[in-house]
């Protein structure tokens, strides 16, 4: 028989969700205020759209969402194109340095960005990729792509190798073991990945603001414009980050049951 948790345990979780979710509330609330009740944290005030209007009046909102759309999802595909048949190759035709491998594709997360800005952005202005969708598709792709592989390794390696012996004893090739075996059996774990590969690429900002102006701004840079010389503008830049935040959030809560699932893949056999 299961026993219960703790109460404390409950507390606990719930303090860590109020923690976690109070800057998205403190932003939606703000958002609807006019920029004289910004500065205060009442939650006491009379609803306004105001700044609402003048974010759409000022830019085109719905150019920085095609663009962000466009990066994060095309990124997304890339780097599971790589990193699926690298992570098939690394899991079940492992080589001497494989363990080194992983390592080493690892280890680049931890260099600081703005450690190789300068070189990236200007093998991007030679290749003649600033201010393009498509350069922004290979820095997203080059800086996803660790994550990728780690996550598809660690959900290959659940998958029984006694499934793909059996295939290759019937004849199955190497493409057909990815695409009718391998693929099916680890769909949840891809779905969880391509979920939290979308999410990074969206709110990263580093580079976008770095290798993009106008053409290729996301909603990263649509957010920052907001924040210049003349003086932070509390509401606007509300505005702008619910605007910019709203459809990745609506994404989260129609995939959370894929996300979890994906997760918790082969955590229980």
């Amino acid at each position: 028989m299961n026993e219960k948790a703790p109460i404390w345990v409950g507390v606990l979780g719930w303090a860590v969700a109020l923690v976690i979710f109070m800057p998205i509330f403190i932003i939606a609330i703000t958002a609807f205020k006019t920029e004289q009740d910004a500065y205060s944290l009442t939650l006491f005030f009379t609803p306004t759209l105001q700044s609402f209007h003048e974010v759409f009046e000022r830019s085109h909102y719905l150019s920085f969402v095609s663009n962000s759309v466009i990066v994060s999802f095309g990124s997304t595909f890339l780097s599971l194109a790589i990193a699926v048949p690298a992570a098939y190759s690394l899991a079940f035709f492992p080589g001497k340095r494989a363990q080194k491998t992983l390592l080493w594709m690892l280890s680049t997360k931890m260099m600081p960005a703005v450690g190789v800005l300068i070189p990236i952005y200007l093998l991007a202005k030679n290749a003649g990729l600033l201010d393009s969708v498509t350069g922004l598709v290979i820095i997203y792709t080059l800086i996803n792509l660790p994550i990728a592989v780690w996550m598809a390794f660690t959900y290959f390696n659940e998958v029984p190798k006694e499934i793909l012996e059996a295939a290759r004893i019937d004849g199955a090739s190497a493409w057909q073991e990815m695409l009718h075996l391998l693929l099916p059996t680890s769909l949840p774990g891809l779905a969880s990945t391509a979920l939290l590969l979308v999410i990074l690429s969206w709110n990263e900002a580093f580079w976008s603001l770095n290798l993009s102006s106008s053409n290729a701004a996301p909603l990263t840079v649509f957010i920052a414009s907001y924040s210049n010389p003349e003086g932070l503008f509390w509401a606007k830049l509300s505005a702008a980050s619910l605007l910019a935040v709203a459809p990745i959030l609506c994404l989260g809560w129609i995939a959370q049951k894929q996300l979890v699932r994906g997760m918790t893949f082969g955590a229980v056999k």
